[in-house]
């Protein structure tokens, strides 16, 4: 599956493009914006765009009124088509949230059965009851997501709404080659119905990714081959700024080997769950990091971890925003254009380390070393093996292991050097690194030890590297 080795880049549409938050009708070709971010994207080697709602919708785009029509505030179907062909055109693939689970009360199917009520061909495309009243006054009760009546809950359990919707989702791949979809509320779907989907989407297009929106519980139930590809891991996104503000690593560390970890009981090897620290639902990790300096280690231990990274746009250069109890707004800013800075350059940094590394791609996930404030881990396949070591302490540190031993690349800075004792440091200190003094091209290196090895029959192409993170 292409997804499992590429970097995603979210981004809301109705408040990156500057977009009213309320239908106002008016037509105006907001989405032709992402044309300008295209060249940006693909410098920074992002693979695929997850876009958020853009269909025509009541409000924030989980409301929608219509599956086949792009929302007016964002211009029309053309428009879009136009943005989809320059995104491939610069080697980006589309992702598309599909909202299944529910639709706005503008959805022309339900306003059919609030004028026609019992005589509406559409009353069991929802969950509806005639004996009761909604807080709409419509004469009718509904079933709203969870409490949210603005919000009607589809019956994908009738056969016509799923042909429906799979309908809909053939004209999203014919008429903008998607490649893929999210899965809004995918904990609320129904199993048989997301399976019919995997089938019927790898029939219109082979390789076609399909990553659920969980917040919690097994992800095994919808993750497998028959249902989802991939879902956001929730509960690492919350281990990694959680880790760092209480300055216990052995959270996060827990985490992963609780889902990525060698020990039989894990229960996610193999797996390529999203990983974020932070979306359009959640205050962006600038704001909740309580130490400013701690936010490249966040990145760093994304990048590193077993997943699928996806950042959310702006965040690569350290936007800030807080969620607020009444919106979202402040989290779906709009910006003229990108303002790439060090960190920019820092994660473009990661995503190239990535993008040459099956070990970070699809590599075993185990913990070397853990305190409070430090922690090793190695990701691992019969070719590659790398360490990823992160220091949260404003003080060096020296890890004293057995397994820190050898000859090792430092991809970060192009170094080689033999570890008799690793430190992970600001300073990397000849005295413990033994650094020979070279300095060269990484792949450079990499080319050298891939001939070196290839060339000699009876040794195996095996090839460790090493990336640290440290406060600076």
């Amino acid at each position: 599956m292409w997804a499992y080795n590429e970097t995603f880049y979210q981004i809301y549409p109705i408040g990156f493009c500057g977009a009213p938050t309320h239908n106002d009708g008016i037509c105006v070709p907001r989405i032709l914006k992402l044309k300008d971010w295209s060249s940006y994207l693909e410098n920074l080697q992002i693979g695929s765009v997850l876009l958020n709602p853009i269909f025509e919708s009541d409000n924030h785009g989980y409301d929608t009124r219509d599956f086949k029509k792009v929302d007016c505030r964002l211009g029309t179907n053309e428009d879009f088509q136009d943005v989809c062909d320059d995104l491939h055109k610069h080697h980006i693939k589309i992702v598309l949230d599909g909202v299944f689970n529910h639709v706005g009360r503008g959805f022309w199917a339900f306003q059919d059965v609030q004028e026609k009520k019992w005589d509406s061909p559409y009353k069991d495309w929802f969950y509806i009851n005639f004996d009761g009243d909604s807080c709409y006054q419509d004469g009718f009760w509904y079933e709203g997501w969870e409490g949210h009546f603005e919000l009607v809950k589809l019956n994908l359990q009738n056969p016509a709404v799923t042909d429906y919707l799979l309908d809909c989702v053939r004209f999203w791949i014919e008429t903008f080659d998607i490649d893929g979809l999210r899965l809004d509320v995918a904990y609320s779907l129904d199993h048989n119905f997301m399976r019919r989907l995997r089938s019927f989407c790898e029939e219109q297009k082979p390789g076609f990714v399909l990553i659920g929106e969980v917040l919690f519980g097994d992800y095994n139930l919808i993750v497998n081959d028959e249902m989802l590809h991939s879902c956001t891991n929730y509960e690492c996104y919350k281990g990694i700024y959680s880790s760092l503000n209480s300055m216990n690593l052995f959270e996060i560390a827990h985490s992963l080997n609780r889902q990525y970890g060698p020990e039989q009981w894990c229960i996610y090897r193999g797996k390529h769950l999203m990983s974020f620290v932070d979306n359009h639902d959640v205050t962006r990790i600038a704001s909740i990091l309580t130490t400013p300096a701690h936010l490249p280690l966040a990145y760093g231990i994304l990048f590193g971890m077993p997943g699928i990274p996806c950042i959310y746009y702006g965040s690569e250069w350290g936007e800030e925003g807080i969620k607020t109890p009444d919106n979202d707004y402040a989290l779906r800013p709009c910006f003229e254009a990108p303002k790439p800075n060090a960190l920019t350059d820092f994660i473009h940094r990661l995503i190239t380390l990535r993008q040459n590394s099956d070990a970070l791609c699809n590599g075993g996930y185990r913990n070397i070393s853990i305190t409070n404030h430090q922690l090793v881990f190695e990701r691992r396949t019969g070719q590659e093996r790398i360490l990823i070591a992160i220091n949260a302490s404003e003080s060096d540190f020296t890890i004293h292991h057995g397994e820190l031993l050898g000859t090792f690349t430092d991809l970060l800075k192009s170094w080689i050097f033999r570890l008799t004792a690793y430190s992970i440091s600001k300073r990397f200190p000849d005295k413990i690194f033994k650094i020979k003094k070279i300095r060269v091209n990484i792949h450079t290196v990499l080319r050298y030890l891939h001939e070196f090895f290839i060339g000699i029959n009876s040794f195996k192409l095996f090839s460790e590297f090493i990336f640290s993170f440290s406060v600076t």
